[in-house]
Order: structure tokens, then C-alpha cells, then sequence
């Protein structure tokens, strides 16, 4: 058994900045692919940063230049750092990650969802 657990969501003005984390435990071999997918009320969870284990990133159109995504695959961590945030930021984001168990299948984990609000 695997799970993801988000941290470092809160509230935040216009124009500041969050770290988000998320960190992988349990029975964990490796993991591949991770990304940050934001939820906002009443819309569909969107793609907005993936990270291969070899570091190379993509980023969605609207955080380009804004947000930075990173990981440390020794901790089974990734990172979302954020800056210039804008209120349209508002959102549960949610953690994904193809991790590999110790008994061989690559399992697809969400994590819980960590909220950042972004006040006007």
C-alpha cells in the first residue's frame, strides 16, 4: 500500500507565494511521473505541472513563468512552488504520482488535496 500526503496549501494575497508539497510512503520502490493538478469548485481537475524522475518538466500554459515544479526522488517528494498568484489560482491541488511497490505494478496515487486560496 502506497499514499501521497499533500502539505503547505493556505491562504494568501494577491501576488504572494506558497510551497506546496508531497510526499510519497509505504511500500514504494520507485516512483516515475509526478504533477500538481488543481481543482477549482465546479470545474474539472486540470494538468497545471508534471515532472519526470529524470527532471524534465511541463507546464501548463496559464503558470508558465509563475509556478516551478521540483523533486527530491531520495525523499519521494515534489514540490510546487508558486509565486505571482493570482486569484483564479483558488483551488484543491491534488497530488499524482505512478509509483512503483515493492511487489513490481506501477500504481497511479492521488493524494488527498492540500487548498490555497487567493484573496483579491
Amino acid at each position: 500500500q502506497v499514499q501521497l500526503v499533500e502539505s503547505g496549501g493556505g491562504l494568501v494575497q494577491a501576488g504572494g507565494s506558497l510551497r506546496l508539497s508531497c510526499v510519497a510512503s509505504g511500500s514504494v520502490f520507485s516512483i516515475n511521473g509526478m504533477g500538481w493538478y488543481p481543482q477549482a469548485p465546479g470545474k474539472q481537475r486540470e494538468l497545471v505541472a508534471t515532472i519526470t524522475n529524470g527532471g524534465s518538466t511541463n507546464y501548463a500554459d496559464s503558470v508558465k513563468g509563475r509556478f516551478t515544479i521540483s523533486r527530491d526522488n531520495a525523499k519521494y517528494t515534489v514540490y510546487l512552488e508558486m509565486n505571482s498568484l493570482k486569484p483564479e489560482d483558488t483551488a484543491v491541488y491534488y497530488c499524482n504520482a505512478d509509483i512503483r511497490i515493492l511487489s513490481g505494478p506501477v500504481v497511479p496515487t492521488w493524494g488527498q488535496g492540500t487548498q490555497v486560496t487567493v484573496s483579491s
